[in-house]
């Protein structure tokens, strides 16, 4: 049942107990959509301890996804009873993530409803900012807290680096997973020839493809855990009901990434200003990578030079999705450390 929050700004969905997991501590979950620009509605997620009384910024956490999937069927997949997100909240964090306009459970523009390419792309990386400020704001209000951690995966790497440099006063933290940054090798995101089209569509085998690019043969069959591709196939391309009604299923994906791609990190041009990053950084990526290569992090990391401390790590045995591979606690371990660590030393 809906039920109406913050002056009827903000659709509180859903408020419910996650089971116990691994971690042992109990998980309470709520889901609100929070509105952005006109006629849009950005679907958020919020994991938290059940006994959790007392919020801080240090101890909040908001998620943002990569180009193509939405980060409610990654971030908080369920692999062996836990995904990211319960883990973070059960090491004592108030953790959101949000789906950004046509991706997953938020709003899809009218474009989305006629052929792709009747109408140029969208959803860029500034409407994505628009997105993720309102969800700051929304968790600001709502905690009365000045600032959150901000965690993200690949393109969204590029949305909270120039989120970032605009709004550090917003800003407890930034970690980058497959961080993106000036591109000197093709981008294994396509549109296709000729002009970009307002979206693209993905099928369950190009994925799958995708994700094992790079990985040698004899290394492709322990990677990912028996079922999970399949769990996560299921949930993300439930989330595009027209989609799964095609033969076969596909996923839509705004192609405002690939434009903004061709345009600027592509072309060799940053839009944010790196050096006005003035919080602590984390870069992580794992070796076999050819979504975000490790050239793209290793120049990113001495540019961050008004960070008051930062840190790279590389995870050996993982791609670019490693959050769902059998090495995902490496990440999530190398995450969670630099979250813990004190803003000031």
């Amino acid at each position: 049942m809906l039920r109406v929050c913050l002056a009827g700004a903000v659709l509180a969905l859903t408020a419910c107990a996650a089971p116990q997991g691994a971690g042992g501590r109990q998980v309470v979950m709520e889901e609100f959509r929070v509105p952005s620009d006109p006629g849009i509605q950005v679907y958020v997620r919020n994991k938290r301890p059940a006994d959790m009384t007392n919020f801080s910024s240090a101890k909040t956490v908001l998620y943002v996804h990569g180009a193509t999937y939405p980060s409610s069927t990654a971030f908080d997949l369920q692999l062996d009873g836990m995904s990211w997100m319960d883990y973070i909240a059960r090491n004592g964090y108030d953790v959101y993530l949000l789906d950004l306009r046509g991706y997953g459970h938020s709003t899809r523009p009218p474009q989305m409803d006629r052929p792709a390419g009747e109408n140029p792309p969208f959803a860029g990386t500034e409407e994505a900012m628009r997105d993720v400020d309102a969800v700051v704001e929304f968790i600001r209000k709502r905690r009365g807290v000045d600032k959150v951690n901000l965690l993200a995966w690949s393109w969204g790497t590029a949305i909270m680096q120039w989120y970032t440099s605009l709004n550090n006063h917003k800003v407890e933290k930034l970690a980058l997973y497959a961080p993106v940054w000036i591109r000197q090798s093709a981008s294994l995101v396509q549109a296709g020839p000729g002009p970009t089209p307002a979206y693209r569509t993905v099928r369950m085998s190009d994925a799958k493809g995708r994700w094992l690019t790079g990985v040698a043969p004899d290394k492709q069959a322990a990677l990912i855990p028996a079922g999970w591709f399949e769990a996560w196939a299921k949930a993300t391309f439930e989330t595009d009901p027209w989609g799964m009604a095609q033969n076969p299923p596909v996923l839509r994906a705004p192609n405002g990434v690939v434009a903004d791609g061709l345009r600027y990190w592509g072309n060799g041009i940053i839009p944010w200003k790196v050096e006005d990053i003035r919080v602590p950084v984390l870069l992580v990526k794992a070796e076999w990578d050819m979504d975000t290569p490790s050239y793209m992090a290793q120049n990113l990391f001495p540019k961050l030079v008004n960070a008051p401390w930062k840190r790279y790590v590389e995870l050996g045995e993982g791609t670019h999705s490693i959050i769902m591979e059998r090495n995902r606690m490496d990440l999530f371990r190398t995450v969670q450390q630099f979250l813990d660590e004190p803003r000031v030393r």
